[in-house]
């Protein structure tokens, strides 16, 4: 599959990658509220995070990032959902990111890979 960006039902893009051996498959789509952003190894969603910036008075955006169902003691995931939320966020948008992942691999190496592969594909 390519990354090429349709737009029916809703703006996404679908790839498959190789990272670090394992096909990996990807879905980016954006909705009127929120962008969604699936990774799978397994052929199944995994673990499904959700991550928003929180409204505040202060100068530094602050992120709330939370496991909606999955496993609840994989850091990594936490902070892959961050960097996403980060990269979202600084780019001007203030939509949510629910984010799917069914990885083989939790490396460091691998979650590098799915972010610079949503980040090259990003629809935000």
């Amino acid at each position: 599959m390519g990354g090429l960006e349709q737009r029916f039902p809703v703006p996404y893009k679908s790839l498959s990658l190789d990272i670090k051996g394992n096909t990996t498959d990807f879905v980016i789509c954006r909705y009127e509220d929120h962008f969604l952003v699936m990774a799978t190894q397994i052929g199944t969603m995994g673990t499904i995070l959700h991550a928003r910036k929180e409204e505040g008075v202060t100068v530094q955006p602050t992120f709330n990032v939370s496991v909606i169902f999955g496993k609840r003691d994989e850091p990594m995931l936490l902070a892959i959902t961050r960097q996403l939320i980060e990269h979202i966020s600084s780019s001007g948008s203030s939509m949510p990111l629910v984010l799917s992942l069914g990885l083989k691999d939790h490396s460091m190496e691998t979650l590098k890979g799915i972010v610079s592969a949503v980040m090259e594909n990003r629809l935000w």
